[in-house]
């Protein structure tokens, strides 16, 4: 088991398509919030966790920390610093997800689009869908061995 789990970590294509799935996600994720910031407030404040006062600088500065998160990630600049970003919103998500649903608190996430839409997503296949790409991090994390298309390793 030890040393499947050790091929699985160390299988450089492997830590590549994590980068991408993870990096384009991120991407994705936060163009919706950068064009509508306002929206997204709203969407902030549905939560009820954080104070009126942060709301705004939330939901300016957290679709930005995602975009460059995700350029990193693609592009192999500290890969390992972006998933331990991605990892840690990711932490943050799941904690504000799992507080609303434990509260019988309907809510649109905000995961991928700023605007309600009618669209209302399903709270645990969300939660699970975010600890997949936790476990994807994890392995960006973890990998130890030479980074494939990464800027760093091609400069060298």
């Amino acid at each position: 088991m030890n040393n499947a789990w050790q091929s699985l970590i160390s299988n450089s294509w492997i830590e590549l398509a994590a980068r991408w799935i993870l990096g384009l996600t991120f991407i994705y994720a936060s163009s919706h919030k950068i064009l509508s910031p306002a929206d997204f407030a709203k969407i902030v404040y549905g939560y009820n966790l954080f104070p009126v006062v942060l709301i705004n600088l939330i939901a300016i500065v957290l679709p930005f920390m995602e975009l460059i998160a995700g350029f990193a990630l693609i592009s192999g600049i500290y890969p390992r610093s972006a998933a331990i970003i991605t990892c840690g919103l990711l932490v943050a998500f799941i904690v504000a997800l799992s507080v609303n649903l434990i509260r019988g608190h309907e809510f649109h996430c905000g995961c991928f689009s700023a605007g309600e839409g009618g669209h209302t997503e399903i709270p645990e296949i969300t939660i699970v869908r975010d600890i997949i790409y936790f476990i994807l991090g994890l392995q960006i994390i973890l990998f130890s061995g030479i980074r494939r298309m990464s800027i760093k390793r091609l400069s060298a």
